[in-house]
């Protein structure tokens, strides 16, 4: 079969190897060279894959036009390269696959037809939780422990491994799937064929902009919306405006890339660069090394931004030769870049964007990010203060809605182990190096290490109330740790290496110590975690610690020590040496001559080798599990992980009609930045919530839990647990926290009895909400479980990319208020009815409608909201019910 050839753009290279050529379409009249590099890599895979059908000469058109500044209506046909999965996503995406088998089957279609038709690579990061801490054993026994508690999910991710052609398990153990893609999977470049192209991808999980730190397209999307895009879709997004960075200067001494990460978070989300891309450029992008630009990047969900990209030169080169790569698939990559004329960052003037932002990284100074939202960013000589401030704050206003009087309360613990502790407002209880954000970059661990060194030998000590842990995205990290010499010293202040995974960042923090947990709760105080993560949403690290702040990894072990984060470490000490004299953080802080030294022994290509193969080898655990058979997945009624979903349980190839929304009734009225996490919580699950109901009475003890995100193969589960965060706030209850609701008969109850009893009677319901609403992780189960219970419309002041999607990917609606109006203005509270007003089947991407809402008097007020059904894709997604029945039909309309 002959290639297609638009614009006559197929070109060889390198002798002979063929390639989509951007200069030749630049020939034909388009002016390519001038486009950002992000966007010129996305057209090559326009280009690419223009075949009449999916892609056609149009987009390519459209996109090679693309303007700075202009309305965005475009919708562009993304084929990405390949897919890459963590287990709390890609277990209920294998679960979805599963049932779409189940549904062919039952038509008496092959199931085989089913099949991702790119290289989807999951890997299980998202499972250890730190049960245990500060010993020498700990990470054995958290491992031992999770491997008991998701037998039967690794189970069903085995028959995945088997049942489908292309999926690939990189099993528990490894390390954190973003510093994995990094590392190993990433390639750069790939070809199929003669045809050479550029890896790109989409994640379910939403930090995959990791990759763009190496050069790589790639951000996170929906498990709804990969499963479409394994299984022959584009990925469809709107033409975006490209932000550009422009960095200039350098980092000062005391400066780590981790403060820099999140000065760029708090000044993206002031540029408010949601839905966009951001592309990094200028002599300071062009200094700064992979490791450093991944962080950067790794936190593009944190700003707003869609991707946040840095370019491919000669460091991306150095990255993959120092991770191991092989010498003739960089030397192509070199000769493929060079060849498209992508290589090497770009300076002030050579491309157009947008909008630029100037950035001197001279000026950055050490920060910390909380308490809880990570694009507040706090200088740290200024934390006290802020704190303090933020204790008094109302709670609407992120803060805790305290007096001054009880910034001084505390209470005497004695822990479990038997040691005494004091522990009040601003206390430390977690201090947690983990994340792939920080642990990918060996400057600041080493740095941690080296703090850590420092510290012991001044004999300083962590704080007994203190659960500390270190749980790095890669083996690697262990490896340069002990060849440094520096493990011991944080083993000795109980940084011990508790597991491979993403453990307290996402919530699988495990218990705290049982006595001081109860002084807390009984004393409601507001106690701190410290932890070098990414997100630190209300209830997100643990369920009752509610100040939360991000910060490098030597800032945790500093502050493991202090104990406390109502201090301001420019001036006051840590604690107090063998001979009792003060010790303050410039003490024991390393510096740059340092940490470059130990990274003389940090990066070596040998130990990436070494590291990276025969994961089954290196895991008997994993080879222990045994795996079921078939081209069918067997779905056992009695399982409280794995169960058939009901989304394909009246499936039919006639799709549905679009139509007006009659009679709505409120579940939930909600603030401003409702997170995934809010509304589909993935940690601890609380005896007395629906699902720890659920469970009990299904026969699994309260120890067997597990978290809501290891049950995401559940719907029965997961529809339980949505709203069911204990910090979510319904205005309908006056603000009051937890998972609760007004009900049909008017008394107070869970939001999701609320939901089936409105289900029962046959009324479909709404969700109000303020500003950035679904705001966080990409969780396609914050959009399945409002689908399941029964919420038609989701109407909100503005939403997050990935949620706002999702939710059209499962049939709800999302309907946008105009500025200026919200649920407040309005005097909603939840005891009206809605009626949404102009829905047809005539509807076009972002059209005007409007929301009747009729109060209990009978009044009647017309209030123009705008339909966030954003693309033509997505209408026809809305109309089928949703993009997996969409997909189904088209499948099963082509066998």
């Amino acid at each position: 079969m002959s290639l297609p050839n638009p614009f006559n753009t197929l070109q060889t290279f390198e002798g002979g190897k063929k390639f989509y050529s951007l200069p030749a379409l630049e020939q034909a009249g388009f002016p390519v060279s001038r486009l950002p590099v992000s966007i010129r890599l996305v057209l090559e895979a326009v280009l690419r894959n223009c075949d009449g059908k999916r892609v056609l000469e149009s987009n390519i058109r459209e996109l090679a036009n693309w303007k700075p500044t202009e309305a965005r209506t475009a919708e562009i046909p993304f084929v990405v390269a390949r897919i890459v999965l963590q287990d709390f996503t890609g277990v209920p995406l294998l679960v979805d696959l599963a049932a779409m088998r189940s549904a062919v089957a039952k038509m008496g279609k092959n199931p085989k037809i089913i099949e991702p038709l790119v290289p989807v690579d999951l890997v299980v990061d998202h499972s250890v939780q730190v049960d245990f801490a500060g010993a020498a054993d700990s990470m054995q026994k958290n491992l031992d422990l999770e491997f008991s508690r998701n037998r039967e999910r690794y189970q069903f991710l085995k028959w995945g491994m088997q049942a489908f052609d292309t999926f690939k398990v990189v099993p528990p153990g490894i390390g954190i799937v973003h510093q994995v893609n990094l590392e190993y999977l990433a390639k750069g470049v790939l070809s199929q064929g003669d045809v050479y192209y550029p890896d790109t991808l989409v994640g379910t999980d939403s930090h995959t902009t990791m990759i763009n730190g190496l050069g790589i397209v790639g951000w996170g999307v929906g498990g709804i919306e990969a499963e479409a895009g394994m299984l022959g879709q584009p990925v469809y997004f709107l033409t975006p405006d490209v932000v550009g960075v422009h960095l200039t200067g350098a980092l000062k001494e005391g400066v780590t890339a981790t403060d820099l990460a999140l000065t760029v978070t708090q000044l993206m989300r002031k540029t408010k660069v949601v839905g966009k891309f951001v592309e990094f450029f200028g002599p300071g992008a062009a200094a700064l090394p992979v490791v450093d630009r991944a962080m950067i990047a790794n936190m593009a969900p944190e700003y707003g931004a869609t991707m946040g990209f840095f370019p491919i030169d000669a460091e991306c080169s150095n990255f993959l030769r120092s991770t191991g790569r092989d010498e003739k698939l960089i030397a192509t990559y070199e000769a493929y870049y060079q060849a498209q004329g992508l290589w090497g960052i770009p300076q002030q003037g050579q491309i157009d964007y947008s909008q630029v932002v100037e950035l001197d990284l001279s000026t950055i100074v050490p920060s910390v990010a909380g308490p809880k939202r990570p694009q507040d960013r706090i200088e740290l000589q200024n934390l006290r203060r802020e704190f303090f401030k933020a204790f008094q704050r109302p709670v609407t206003d992120n803060g805790f809605g305290k007096t001054r009087a009880d910034f001084a309360k505390s209470v005497k613990v004695e822990t479990a182990a038997g040691k005494k502790a004091k522990v009040g407002t601003g206390s430390v209880l977690i201090a947690a190096i983990t994340s792939c954000t920080n642990t990918s970059n060996p400057s600041v661990m080493l740095a941690a290490g080296l703090l850590a060194k420092k510290a012991v030998e001044k004999g300083l000590k962590v704080n007994p109330a203190v659960k500390a842990s270190l749980a790095p995205g890669s083996r690697v990290v262990t490896d340069y740790l002990k060849k440094t010499g520096l493990q011991p010293y944080l083993n000795k202040l109980r940084f011990n290496t508790v597991g491979y995974g993403c453990t307290t960042c996402i919530g699988n923090s495990g218990p705290l110590d049982a006595n001081i947990e109860d002084a807390v709760v009984k004393n409601d105080l507001v106690t701190a975690s410290v932890l070098s993560g990414n997100r630190n949403f209300e209830a997100r690290v643990h369920q009752n610690i509610k100040a939360n702040f991000l910060m490098s990894p030597p800032l945790v072990v500093a502050f493991a020590l202090a104990g406390r984060v109502d201090i301001d470490l420019s001036c006051e000490p840590l604690g107090t040496d063998k001979d009792g004299a003060p010790v303050y953080l410039a003490d024991i802080w390393p510096s740059l001559t340092e940490v470059r030294d130990a990274m003389q022994s940090a990066l070596k290509p040998e130990v990436f080798r070494k590291l990276y193969k025969n994961f089954a080898a290196q895991n008997p655990k994993w080879n222990e599990i045994p795996s079921s058979v078939g081209n069918v997945y067997e779905f056992e009624g009695a399982s409280t992980y794995i169960q058939e979903p009901p989304f394909f349980a009246k499936f039919g190839m006639q799709p549905g009609s679009i139509a007006e929304i009659k009679g709505a009734r409120a579940l939930g009225i909600f603030g401003d930045s409702v997170t995934t996490d809010h509304i589909s919580p993935a940690g601890a699950i609380k005896k007395s919530s629906p699902a720890g109901k659920y469970l009990l009475e299904n026969g699994v003890a309260f120890e067997d839990f597990n978290s809501y995100g290891s049950r995401r193969g559940n719907d029965r589960i997961m529809t339980r647990g949505t709203f069911a965060n204990v910090r979510i706030k319904n205005l309908m209850l006056g603000g009051k926290e937890g998972g609760n609701t007004i009900g049909p008969d008017g008394v107070e109850t869970s939001i999701y009895d609320a939901a089936m009893a409105w289900q029962a009677r046959g009324v479909p319901l709404i969700i109000l909400a303020g500003q950035e609403y679904g705001t966080g992780s990409s969780r396609d189960w914050a959009a399945k479980g409002t689908n399941l219970l029964g919420v038609k419309v989701v109407v909100a002041q503005s939403f997050e990319r990935i949620h706002r999607s999702n939710l059209v990917g499962m049939g709800v609606l999302p309907l946008q208020f105009k500025d200026g109006t919200t649920a407040q203005t309005l005097k909603l509270d939840g005891s009206e009815t809605y009626d949404v007003v102009g829905l047809t089947a005539a509807i076009k991407p972002q059209q005007d409608l409007t929301l009747q809402v009729t109060r209990k008097d009978g009044t009647v007020e017309n209030v123009p909201v705008r339909c966030r059904i954003d693309t033509p894709i997505e209408i026809d997604y809305y109309q089928h019910g949703g993009i997996l029945p969409y997909v189904l039909r088209q499948i099963i309309a082509q066998n």
